[in-house]
């Protein structure tokens, strides 16, 4: 099923979901279902899978010369996307993103994904390579999400890149895209930022998660922007506990986002991070709360891939 699928049919009760990282190159899939096994009671509809595209390293040769060399820390989304849906017989949400893809290889991806029954994507431009500082697209490829969306669309009308195919048949895909209640870190001002989103929407989004966020106002003023500037799709809240105070720094830094001065003093009375982890999963608890109550479709919590936490918060909540 799509994810606006299952959120109709759910008639208004806020919903479970997480979002995972594939593990480490050299691991095996058991961590993923470890992590996944003991959130299945919240009965989530559907799991989102990242996708992390190819670095670049440096390493020196024998001879003193240098090469660079690249290298994927985390393949697999589609596989893991794969395993879930047969595992767990929920619907996996793998992303898909600009970097990394001209348009032939997107369009051979969202064949794929089509093959293994997979009705959902969501559709992100993707980080900079760490060498190249801004975002520099491949040849052939995509600078912003909304093209990657007008994309995916296409084919869901049957429009693909080959164009002398014979009777293509349409694809099906439920496309959901990111938005951040703080601004993007690349938007000039938020008011541009809301239009760029309202670009995105109208080439074909069909629903919204946002990037984490620690200020449920934050959020609700968000959405209000976003539905006086017509943007009437779901905006799914996306959730990320605190767990060490080494974050309170490396968060806000890398995610452009605000710490409320409330979880700030909190966090730093903790001796330990055993206790920074306490308060963050009440905080979570709170911040769930709220929005719960505030009706939002989804409570989508970034596990990063440990179920713990989750599960504690979502004990309390769900």
């Amino acid at each position: 099923m799509k994810v606006t699928e299952h959120i109709a049919e759910a008639k208004g009760k806020t919903l479970f979901s997480i979002e995972i990282l594939p593990p480490l190159k050299g691991q095996n899939i058991k961590s993923i279902f470890d992590a996944i096994d003991p959130l299945m009671e919240f009965k989530p509809p559907f799991i989102d899978v990242t996708y992390h595209r190819e670095d670049y390293q440096i390493k020196e040769r024998a001879d003193g010369t240098k090469e660079k060399i690249t290298v994927r820390k985390r393949p697999g989304t589609v596989g893991i996307c794969a395993a879930i849906m047969n595992r767990f017989k929920v619907d996996a949400v793998p992303h898909l993103i600009c970097g990394g893809f001209n348009q032939q290889e997107t369009e051979d991806a969202l064949i794929d994904l089509q093959f293994l029954g997979i009705d959902n994507v969501l559709a992100l431009r993707g980080d900079p390579i760490k060498f190249e500082g801004s975002f520099i697209p491949k040849p052939g490829g995509y600078s912003y999400a909304s093209e990657l969306v007008s994309q995916i669309k296409d084919m869901n009308n049957g429009i693909y890149v080959e164009e002398d195919l014979l009777n293509p048949t349409p694809t099906n895909f439920c496309v959901g895209v990111a938005a951040y209640p703080e601004m993007h870190m690349d938007a000039p001002s938020m008011e541009i930022d809301i239009q760029n989103l309202k670009h995105k929407v109208a080439c074909g989004s069909d629903y919204i998660v946002t990037q984490m966020f620690f200020d449920n106002k934050k959020y609700l003023d968000f959405v209000a922007m976003c539905r006086k500037n017509g943007i009437t799709i779901p905006i799914l809240p996306g959730i990320k506990p605190l767990t060490t105070k080494k974050q309170l720094q490396i968060l806000p830094n890398i995610f452009h986002l605000v710490m409320p001065e409330a979880l700030v003093k909190e966090v730093e009375k903790c001796k330990d991070d055993e206790q920074v982890r306490q308060v963050g999963i009440e905080w979570a608890v709170q911040q769930s709360k709220e929005l719960m109550q505030a009706g939002v479709p989804v409570l989508h919590y970034y596990s990063m891939g440990k179920s713990d936490t989750v599960k504690s918060i979502a004990s309390q909540v769900f």
